[in-house]
């Protein structure tokens, strides 16, 4: 029997004095302290698998979570944007409607009401950002906010000046929603 405190031989050290026998008990030694070593590397790579797995499966929900929630404010926002606009546009209406119950109305008091209702679409287009494009006669040509309708020649006018306005456009956020219809002066 072999002393606890005491190793196993060695197998490459002992072949020149120790019998075949020990050399097998030495070497099977050696194998079960191997396989030893080796389950217990397993079972900790099985515990290590097993966290990261769920730390994966977390994040996992969390990317998910995440996305839903991004969505949901998305929505909102596109939700909430809209009733804003249309609720800054509820007084032009209750002018509208207000104009028009008035049946004894003067034709200067319709234009006077017609004039505070525009000035009120005006306002509450503005307060949501929308801002109108009316270039001045004589003011340079811009592609990017102006639509040429026609070529009007003008006399001392330079090449690509606007002449006229036909149709007011308008920008929402600096973005352009609808050029303003121009006739141009004819380039060289």
């Amino acid at each position: 029997m072999t002393d606890p405190q005491k190793p196993p031989p060695n197998p490459e050290t002992l072949q020149g004095e120790a019998s075949p026998e020990e050399l097998e008990a030495a070497q099977a030694a050696n194998e079960a302290d191997a396989l030893a070593a080796a389950t217990a590397e397993i079972a900790q790579l099985r515990a290590k698998n097993a966290e990261l797995s769920d730390q994966f499966l977390r994040a996992q929900a969390d990317v998910q979570n995440a996305r839903r929630r991004a969505d949901e404010d998305i929505t909102k926002g596109r939700k909430f944007a809209i009733e804003s606009f249309a609720e800054s546009l509820l007084p032009v209406l209750d002018s509208l409607e207000a104009g028009l119950a008035h049946k004894d109305a003067t034709p200067e008091q319709i234009r006077e009401g017609a004039e505070a209702t525009l000035r009120q679409l005006k306002s509450a287009l503005e307060r949501n950002k929308v801002i109108e494009i009316a270039p001045p006669a004589g003011s340079k040509f811009d592609p990017h906010q102006h639509q040429a309708i026609s070529v009007v020649p003008v006399e001392g006018q330079e090449p690509n000046t606007i002449v006229g306005v036909l149709q007011k456009g308008y920008t929402i956020a600096e973005r352009v929603l609808r050029p303003a219809l121009v006739t141009v002066s004819p380039g060289n």
